[in-house]
């Protein structure tokens, strides 16, 4: 993996990154925004000690653990992913209510466009702000954005201590059985 500097990594700041996307995914994944070390390589979940990558396979996504620059590959599961708000930060509280609304109305247009079966929203606390409801779970959801369902998973930040990668290969695999069943 390669190694950035401090300075490196802040040059990174507020830099988006590309979606992972096609139209009819069976599911799209969606992260709160990208962190720095996502924005200065280019891939998704980047950061080491992140549990996505690890947590996907686990949970039986993916038939082995792909590493971030491969998430290409993604798409020939039938998998997405992208992000509530494009602009890169160091931490998730450095954005603002109105960038999570604005998010929200944005990731809802996106999905109405591409149709994925399920729409996976990886932390509750994202989630929550950007569709404005506070008592959300962790799980599957009542509100669908036209035919795509909605969950939402666990964070697989490193900082998330509340759920272990076996916890949340568990509940990743919920959701991996339930869209199996709509396919």
């Amino acid at each position: 993996m390669t190694r950035f500097t401090a300075a490196e990594l802040e040059a990174a700041r507020d830099r988006p990154v590309p979606d992972v996307v096609a139209g009819g995914l069976r599911v799209l994944f969606c992260g709160i925004n990208p962190g720095l070390m996502t924005a200065a390589t280019g891939h998704h979940f980047a950061r080491p000690g992140n549990r996505f990558w690890p947590v996907l396979h686990l949970s039986g996504f993916t038939p082995r653990q792909l590493e971030p620059a491969e998430q290409a590959e993604l798409l020939s599961y039938g998998l997405g992913i992208t992000n509530v708000v494009a602009r890169a930060t160091a931490r998730a509280d450095e954005l603002s209510t109105e960038e999570y609304r604005e998010g929200g109305r944005l990731l809802a247009a996106k999905v109405g466009r591409l149709k994925p079966d399920w729409l996976a929203v990886v932390g509750v606390t994202a989630y929550r702000a950007a569709f404005g409801d506070r008592k959300a779970q962790v799980g599957p959801q009542e509100r669908m954005f036209g035919g795509t369902r909605v969950w939402v998973l666990p964070n697989p930040s490193g900082l998330n201590a509340h759920w272990t990668a076996q916890t949340m290969a568990q509940e990743y695999a919920r959701l991996r059985v339930r869209a199996d069943r709509s396919s």
